[in-house]
């Protein structure tokens, strides 16, 4: 199907097979927070021939969430994605639409989020992002009754960047990074659970949590995967996990030997394209797939 409300700057022949979607939402209903309008256009871009495939989106200044209903053994649990593409990008297929069609196959709603990208001067990397991804837990935590979703079943999900926008709406749900607007913003932004696949930007250069990782005992479970020879360290997740296991917040993690990083759902020569499978197990086990 043709990919709606993108911008090509070139005309770009490119189809490609998704899972049924709503119409997308614009995340805030006006002006968005701090924008200046001086991104430009939003692009859409695939990769070039021979390459790996990733169609890449590019200059996000109004983000959207799109719902995913699943069709068949609807469970009512739901899981906000996050495309990574280090806060520059968002590797659009790759790391969210087929995502949400492996949910759905799992009888788990999917919203996936397409948030502010590139970084702004000036601010946090995951600034923009954040308030995008605060806005859009409460909204669809408000919208639960219309969509027919558990609102105490609403997870995110995210990969190396998105793994990073995922693990900071995890621990900042209690300080929300943009005045409220109305209602919505009312409603908790707090997840009930959180998968982090290579999650980038948790670690200092000494080999310590970045300080906005906040981990309490409110933090919600949480599971892991990553990459022993992944580029962007698997010690974001070693130390996240310790952090959590030390106050006792329910944490599953898995390293493997070799991977590296950017694998998304799709086979590897490794075990790392093993992980949606082990997830499935850890959803299955704390009730998240029961109808």
């Amino acid at each position: 199907m043709w990919l709606r409300n993108v911008v090509f700057l070139t005309v770009v022949m490119f189809t490609m097979e998704v899972p049924a979607a709503e119409k997308p939402i614009n995340v805030w209903p006006g002006k968005v927070p701090g924008e200046k309008g001086d991104i430009g256009q939003e692009t859409a871009t695939p990769s070039e021939p021979g390459k790996k495939q990733v169609l890449r989106i590019s200059n996000v200044s109004v983000p959207t969430l799109q719902f995913y209903p699943a069709t068949k053994n609807n469970t009512g649990t739901t899981v906000v994605v996050c495309p990574g593409g280090g806060y520059n990008i968002l590797a659009w297929d790759l790391e969210g639409t087929e995502v949400c069609d492996w949910l759905n196959s799992l009888g788990v709603n999917a919203v996936l989020l397409k948030y502010r990208v590139p970084r702004r001067q000036g601010l946090p990397i995951h600034h923009a992002p954040l308030q995008d991804a605060q806005r859009t837990m409460s909204y669809v935590r408000a919208h639960a009754e219309q969509w027919n979703i558990k609102p105490d079943r609403i997870g995110i999900l995210g990969f190396s960047a998105g793994g990073n926008l995922a693990a900071m709406t995890s621990m900042h749900f209690e300080n929300r990074k943009y005045d409220p607007i109305d209602e919505i913003d009312k409603v908790s932004s707090r997840p009930d659970f959180s998968i982090l696949i290579y999650p980038a930007y948790l670690t200092t250069s000494d080999r310590k949590l970045v300080p906005e990782a906040l981990v309490t005992k409110k933090t919600p479970p949480m599971f892991m995967q990553h990459a022993y020879n992944d580029g962007v360290t698997p010690e974001s997740s070693v130390l996240l996990w310790l952090a959590l296991k030390r106050i006792g917040v329910p944490a599953e993690m898995h390293i493997t030997e070799s991977g590296g990083h950017g694998y998304g759902l799709r086979t590897t020569a490794s075990n790392s394209h093993r992980w949606p499978k082990r997830c499935e197990e850890w959803m299955r086990e704390r009730g998240l797939l029961s109808n």
